[in-house]
């Protein structure tokens, strides 16, 4: 693994121009499953992404959490199998599998050897398609899902995330904490996770990239083998809203030195036209490193914070520009109004071209540094097919970047960006802060 990570990081580098050297298969199995494959029989293992699209959202606001203890679930027992015995199979074929529920989606990752790769996958999908939900399990994992949330109610950045997210989507699936909150996981029972579990899994919301040694006729087989079990359709997928947000600042009173910042506005999807000038400005103004607009003028002109950073939130079922920090209590104020500041002298002016090649030099250079190995390339693989870009955009990221003009970064600035719509949510004791609307 060690090897070809290198070999592969080696082989990039030496690339002109700078860009990542990956060829991607389109394939479809003989059952019909549609996947990406990247052949690399260097080291004798494969990884495998599948991605199930609709996640935590597909939960209903009394089964919040449901979605998230279903997936923990998958790895703790699976057909004739205990929660001990298929630990002690996984181990024994030498083989990882992870599962996990984001609000988007519900995510399958696995690792298999060559010489075992039948046996791996015969394991995987028992786990998948035959989970066993024993009562202990249950019971072991709802004690850890509440006490998870117990302590999300008395952390300030789990507070200030959730207050943000119910003032953003209201009524949307969006706004509900995706692990439950207390009431909700006490309340799950056996059949719902079953219920989650048949919504969650279906062929109509299937996504899954491959890469290692395997080839494309030996994918196809074993997606039919794992995956022919799936049924055509799941749960409805919620629809698609529009971020509540209108600007000010909401103040939830936590007692501590600090404050927790979260804030945003309304954003925009990932298949808008003007969507890589937008993420070139991001990453100018709030990418979380030294240099960029909000660092430079919160933490290092002003001594404000440690580090605040933003992100294009762009997800299947909705869309915000948000970002965070934490700062003493009595200069949390102070620390706003710099940032709503810098969001309108950006909106207005854009930013200056030495600004703009800086943040093209490192987005650039630092793309083709992500294919590292074979995991990091099938998440890459997988995460494309979801946001719906084509496999050519690999080799056409970096110069779509470069294309980004300034005269682009002046429009996305002036159409993204409103200092008006921008709502704080601040938990803490804030000096000199209350709650108030624009």
């Amino acid at each position: 693994m060690i090897r070809l990570a290198l070999s592969l990081t080696l082989a990039l580098l030496a690339a002109a121009p700078l860009r990542a050297q990956i060829t991607v298969q389109e394939i479809t199995s003989p059952g019909g499953i549609d996947a990406w494959l990247v052949e690399e029989p260097a080291i004798p293992f494969v990884a495998l992404e599948l991605r199930f699209l609709g996640g935590t959202s597909l939960d209903t606001p009394e089964r919040a959490g449901a979605t998230d203890m279903m997936a923990t679930l998958l790895a703790e027992g699976a057909g004739e199998l205990d929660s001990r015995a298929f630990a002690a199979a996984t181990e024994a074929l030498a083989t990882g599998f992870r599962f996990s529920a984001g609000r988007d989606m519900l995510s399958v990752s696995a690792t298999m050897l060559t010489e075992n790769r039948d046996e791996a996958a015969a394991l995987l999908r028992s786990a998948l398609a035959e989970p066993r939900f024993d009562a202990d399990a249950l019971e072991r994992v709802r004690a850890r899902a509440i006490s998870g949330a117990r302590s999300d109610l008395r952390n300030p950045s789990s507070i200030a995330g959730r207050t943000f997210a119910e003032m953003a989507w209201g009524d949307h699936p969006y706004s509900q904490p995706a692990s439950g909150t207390e009431e909700t996981l006490a309340a799950l029972t056996r059949d719902d996770l079953l219920a989650a579990h048949a919504g969650a899994f279906a062929r109509d919301r299937l996504f899954v990239a491959a890469v290692g040694d395997i080839t494309e006729a030996e994918l196809g087989a074993l997606l039919d083998d794992l995956l022919g079990w799936l049924p055509e359709t799941g749960a409805d997928l919620p629809e698609r809203a529009t971020a509540q947000l209108s600007g000010g600042v909401t103040v939830v009173p936590f007692d501590g030195p600090q404050s927790m910042v979260i804030f945003g506005q309304p954003g925009l999807p990932r298949d808008d036209d003007d969507f890589i000038a937008a993420f070139v400005l991001n990453e100018a103004v709030g990418g979380g490193r030294f240099g960029t607009r909000l660092m430079r003028e919160v933490r290092q002109r002003r001594g404000l914070t440690y580090g605040i950073g933003t992100g294009l939130a762009s997800g299947r079922f909705g869309d915000t520009v948000q970002g965070g920090f934490s700062t003493d209590n009595s200069r949390a104020a102070e620390a706003i109004e710099v940032v709503r500041a810098e969001w309108a002298q950006v909106a207005s002016e854009g930013l200056s071209a030495d600004e703009l090649e800086a943040i093209q030099t490192y987005l650039t250079g630092a793309y083709p540094l992500r294919f590292d190995g074979n995991a990091n390339i099938a998440q890459i693989l997988v995460g494309m097919q979801v946001q719906g870009m084509p496999a050519d955009y690999i080799a056409e990221r970096n110069d779509l970047i470069r294309a980004v003009s300034l005269e682009d970064i002046q429009a996305i600035a002036a159409r993204l960006l409103d200092p008006e719509a921008l709502h704080f949510v601040v938990v803490g004791r804030p000096e000199g802060l209350e709650t108030t609307t624009n």
